[in-house]
């Protein structure tokens, strides 16, 4: 997916996101302005737009708190489908079989970038 020049500057310092949890930012991707959920694993950091592919709604509850199942799934706050924190695709609800859009992230000095 290509990227504006955002990635001039990181998005977040990885020590913002708990291991194991989520972050929202804000992000510029083809000229729109987009959310962008990431999980963090350890000193990686995976990424997706901020959409479930059920309905085109956001996934988190409240602006940058996300739901996070018993089975270690990101949970659509408005439909409860259930999304692998691997891959982003969907496990179980109304759209299983599809996926989150991935966004590249990479981590360098401690912080997260686009790309």
């Amino acid at each position: 997916m290509p990227v504006s020049d955002t990635t001039a500057a990181p998005l977040i310092a990885l020590d913002a996101i708990a291991d194991a949890g989520f972050a929202e930012v804000e992000v510029t991707l083809d000229g729109d302005s987009e959310s962008l959920v990431m999980y963090r694993d350890g000193d990686d950091v995976r990424g997706w737009l901020n959409i479930c592919p059920h309905a085109g709604r956001r996934l988190d509850w409240a602006p940058g708190q996300f739901l996070k199942s018993r089975d270690g799934h990101l949970v659509c706050a408005a439909h409860g489908a259930s999304f692998s924190l691997d891959d982003g695709s969907c496990v179980a609800g109304p759209c299983k079989g599809d996926r989150l859009r991935a966004v590249p992230l990479q981590v360098r000095d401690g912080q997260v970038w686009l790309g």
